[in-house]
């Protein structure tokens, strides 16, 4: 296996990512990671740098495919300020990026998200049929838990500023606007466009983040070929089970026999 550096620009800002491949240089099919949103002010989690992902992305890696890790725009080693509809500009990118890479093997990318991550996924692949499949794990059907404190919009941009990942004084121009963003990308409401290509959802049934009865809206919703897999007593981190990663990989070799 042999991986390096790469970035790419999107609205003026550089994303920082890192590409895993295989040692003999052969064209294999192509995934994309796509991490959650930042929680916590020491939430590491979504750092590319930080192994949690690249290690990820080296078992996938290692079971037959080109893996690409990014960070999203105000995440990790990558510029810019969190903002959903942002992401889903990144996510294109990465898109771009993978359908030109010598390494991919032309069959069209496969996206593996995680929690916010999962949910832009579901996104862009509603939007961009160059997504082969998609692997939703934790995946919340909207994003109500945002207003859920009772705040507003001010509230919430102050919650991630605090996090560090809205770093700029001056953004958002509209905190009302940044915030209905994310009722604009909510995965319900574009999930049944995925049909003909197949879709995983993965979900712990303990999740204390995003209620298991999200990911069963979803698959309602979802046309087939669709599959829904509970993890029993775990919960919201799906990327630290094994028995949630392992499914996610199994799914991704032949996504239209699940």
């Amino acid at each position: 296996m042999i991986s390096r550096e790469v970035s790419f620009t999107v609205d003026g800002l550089r994303l920082s990512g890192r590409v895993y491949l295989a040692a003999d240089g052969a064209p294999r099919p192509a995934v994309c990671l796509c991490h959650g949103i930042p929680h916590g002010v020491k939430d590491t989690d979504t750092d590319v740098r930080d192994r949690g992902y690249p290690g990820l992305a080296e078992r996938v890696c290692r079971e037959g495919f080109s893996v690409l890790i990014f960070n999203f725009r105000g995440t990790g080693a990558s510029q810019g300020n969190f903002d959903i509809m942002g992401w889903t500009k990144d996510l294109g990118a990465a898109l771009d990026y993978l359908t030109t890479l010598p390494e991919a093997d032309g069959s069209g990318p496969r996206l593996l998200g995680y929690s916010g991550g999962a949910a832009v996924a579901v996104y862009v692949a509603a939007h961009d049929e160059r997504v082969s499949a998609v692997a939703a794990c934790a995946c919340p059907a909207d994003f109500s838990v945002l207003a859920s404190g009772g705040g507003g919009a001010a509230e919430v941009v102050a919650h991630f500023r605090k996090v560090g990942i809205i770093r700029d004084r001056d953004f958002p121009a509209s905190a009302e606007e940044w915030l209905d963003s994310f009722r604009v990308v909510s995965p319900i409401a574009y999930v049944s466009r995925l049909s003909p290509r197949p879709l995983l959802l993965v979900h712990g049934s303990q999740d204390e983040t995003v209620p298991l009865s999200h990911a069963q809206r979803m698959y309602a919703e979802a046309g087939e070929p669709k599959r829904l897999v509970i993890i029993d007593g775990v919960g919201h981190r799906l990327r630290q089970d094994e028995r949630a990663v392992a499914t996610a990989i199994s799914w991704l070799k032949s996504p239209g026999g699940a």
